[in-house]
């Protein structure tokens, strides 16, 4: 992991891909050569995310949707210092995500500087020219896909 946002966080928060989105295993995997990196995953509670911290993959069961979640009971709290990485189904450069519709990331995170630094990740193809957002949409300050990083004009 070279980008040194990631380095420099506390907690990176990832996903557990479902049906469409890129696998997020390996990368999982890789954060966890990071000494001081603790990794996070989403589970899903009434209409909210709260995020447990995963040390080995294979601890996920499924959860709400069928989606691997961690099945512990304590909950990690996010700051700006730290990062979360987001599936999506299409992305713009003005860091527009078009998710699955139900504004779980959308709603997780409070607005402005308080926010963690959020990262879209996709395929390149998942690219588009302008994704439709809605006062409620939070951009992402980057989108990673297999060909690299791209800031984005969210900051």
């Amino acid at each position: 992991m070279r980008e040194p946002r990631v380095r420099r966080a506390t907690f990176v928060a990832l996903y557990s891909a479902s049906d469409g989105e890129l696998p997020t295993r390996a990368l999982f995997e890789a954060l966890g050569s990071v000494p001081t990196l603790r990794r996070l995953l989403p589970r899903f509670r009434d209409r909210a995310l709260d995020w447990g911290r995963v040390d080995d993959w294979d601890d996920l069961v499924p959860g709400r949707f069928g989606i691997l979640e961690p099945a512990l009971s304590t909950s990690e709290r996010l700051s700006p210092r730290d990062v979360v990485l987001e599936p999506g189904i299409a992305f713009d450069i003005h860091g527009w995500r078009l998710g699955r519709g139900g504004g779980y990331y959308d709603q997780a995170f409070p607005p402005g500087t308080d926010a963690p630094w959020l990262v879209g990740i996709g395929y390149t193809f998942q690219w588009i020219s302008e994704v439709p957002h809605y006062s409620r949409d939070r951009r992402v300050n980057a989108i990673v896909t297999e060909d690299g990083w791209v800031r984005t004009g969210a900051g």
